[in-house]
């Protein structure tokens, strides 16, 4: 494939509505028919879904005041700016991810996973960053709540690509990641990522949050600690790389192994030497 793939896909995801799971369309209709619905509410709805959350950030992009200078990161920040009123006028999604993978649903698993995996690597970041007394807790958050953004949505837009790329990692244990999207798409997700965030204006905070080449940030490793340890754990609490994730832990936090391991998996903690 071609450099002009990647452009191709994104344009298409930058042009095509973006699909939001149904518990998240669920949740923000409940609200939409509360009459004491908040800022809050709604922020709490929509940060457990990397898709919204990502709508909200471009819509704001997209329709930000020509007098405004401040970047908006955070979700309830975002919502006080645009208005409850406004954001269930303009904001509530139309397609679900479920019916968008009914022709492919031995896809909708992997990506389902991806999701909860997301989620689960935006609480430790959260939890890090106040440990660490981050004034930026929540854009870190976000930053790894969105982490792994592209690959969420072309497991939305190209199922039967993902399945492929996931069978070649399969049959080859040290086969990269990258080289495996390579293969397959042309393109690395990662390469993707980087033109979708920049396309979509997406707060220059945030683009350096989510670039590990600024590892020696806090915050970014921050956010690079949280990703690899959910993505890890998602294995099994057994997982070869786990160790490694406790030490990065460790080191983040300036903290015992232990303590530190203790964070994330409690009834383990006891397991460390």
């Amino acid at each position: 494939m071609s450099e002009g793939d990647l452009n191709g896909w994104v344009y298409r995801l930058s042009k095509s509505e973006l699909p939001v799971l149904k518990q998240t369309m669920r949740d923000l209709v409940a609200l939409r028919d509360d009459e004491n619905v908040t800022a809050h509410s709604i922020a709490s709805a929509i940060r457990r879904d990397p898709v919204m959350t990502v709508r909200l950030l471009r819509y704001l992009q997209e329709h930000k005041h020509k007098a405004q200078i401040n970047e908006l990161v955070q979700v309830e920040q975002a919502l006080l700016m645009l208005g409850t009123e406004k954001f269930f006028k303009n904001m509530m999604p139309e397609l679900l991810i479920e019916d968008q993978l009914k022709s492919n649903v031995v896809a909708l698993p992997p990506l389902l996973r991806l999701l909860h995996r997301s989620q689960r690597a935006s609480e430790y970041a959260f939890d890090w960053a106040v440990h660490l007394k981050d004034m930026h807790f929540e854009e870190v958050r976000v930053a790894a709540l969105l982490h792994d953004i592209a690959e969420i949505l072309m497991w939305c837009f190209s199922p039967i690509d993902m399945l492929k790329i996931r069978e070649l990692q399969k049959q080859d244990k040290t086969m990269r990641s990258r080289d495996a999207q390579k293969e397959v798409l042309g393109f690395s997700l990662a390469d993707l990522q980087k033109e979708l965030v920049m396309q979509w204006g997406l707060p220059e905070l945030l683009i350096t949050l989510m670039n590990t080449g600024n590892a020696s940030m806090q915050r970014v490793r921050n956010v690079t600690v949280a990703v690899d340890l959910a993505r890890h754990s998602a294995n099994g609490w057994d997982d070869a790389a786990l160790p490694d994730d406790y030490k990065a832990l460790s080191e983040l936090l300036h903290m015992p192994l232990d303590q530190a391991m203790s964070m994330v998996v409690p009834d383990r903690a006891q397991s460390v030497e």
